[in-house]
């Protein structure tokens, strides 16, 4: 059977927008793709959380759709088409790897990461300031992740992970204080400077924060699935169950997990 190839992908979008293609795919505009584009990204995160290749395989193409989809778009606004998109990255990976295209020795890959940090700094000159690349639409979380990691680029960082961890407690005091004096406003601001030494930390022990928390995420559904199961064979309601016998299910699905 023979296999689709990427000028098919390329020549089915472009029928998918002409006039007489699919009326929902002609009134999409890079706007109206965001959301989907964000979806298919944490589509295929999933995917490989859980190591099925088969559904990497199938969400790797979702997300390929939407770059070859808004590159129709670009072109049909005389912008720029798929070609220039891919041009474009072949001369940025060249360009940040001096070391495979211009025979530039490294030692190994930290100074591989340095080096890609140091032409990023480059190409980013004339800029006002350090996190003008910062994107705006980025979640919370990964905004607050990068926004450290450029900032750290210049020294502006911690010297350990101890005095962040005590910045830490620090925070949680300052939390603790605002909660006695039920103060909405200020519950909000050491919350949110809380979310982001917690951020800080993660990226100085080198974890992404993000990936993280969506492991921590399905770590807690499947515990609860487990609470709930647990409880359906016994033909009991969840609402109706003490606090501390849920504790006890929700310790025995950890049990079981680990």
């Amino acid at each position: 059977m023979q296999k689709y190839k990427f000028n098919d992908l390329v020549a089915i979008m472009r029928k998918l927008r002409e006039p007489n293609g699919c009326p929902w795919d002609r009134e999409q505009t890079h706007q109206s793709l965001k959301t989907f584009l964000i979806e298919e990204c944490y589509e295929l995160l999933s995917a490989i959380d859980t190591e099925d290749m088969e559904k990497v395989k199938e969400e790797l193409g979702d997300l390929f759709l939407q770059i070859v989809f808004h590159s129709r778009i670009a072109e049909e606004r005389g912008a720029f088409n798929i070609e220039d998109v891919i041009d474009a990255i072949c001369r940025k990976l060249i360009r940040r790897h001096p070391h495979v295209f211009e025979g530039k020795n490294v030692k190994n890959s930290d100074e591989v990461k340095e080096n890609w940090k140091r032409i990023k700094e480059e190409e980013g000159k004339g800029k006002v300031s350090i996190i003008d690349d910062l994107p705006k639409g980025f979640p919370s979380l990964l905004r607050a992740y990068f926004i450290t990691e450029l900032v750290s680029r210049v020294g502006f960082d911690w010297e350990k992970a101890e005095d962040i961890i005590e910045k830490l407690h620090e925070e949680i005091s300052e939390l603790r204080e605002a909660i006695d004096k039920k103060d909405r406003k200020r519950i909000e601001k050491e919350t949110g400077d809380l979310l982001l030494t917690i951020v800080n930390i993660a990226r100085f022990l080198e974890i992404n924060p993000e990936d993280a928390l969506r492991q921590a995420i399905e770590r807690f559904i499947c515990r609860f699935r487990y609470i709930e199961d647990q409880l359906r064979r016994n033909h009991r309601d969840i609402k109706e169950t003490p606090p501390d016998e849920l504790n006890l299910l929700w310790e025995d699905a950890k049990h079981k997990e680990s």
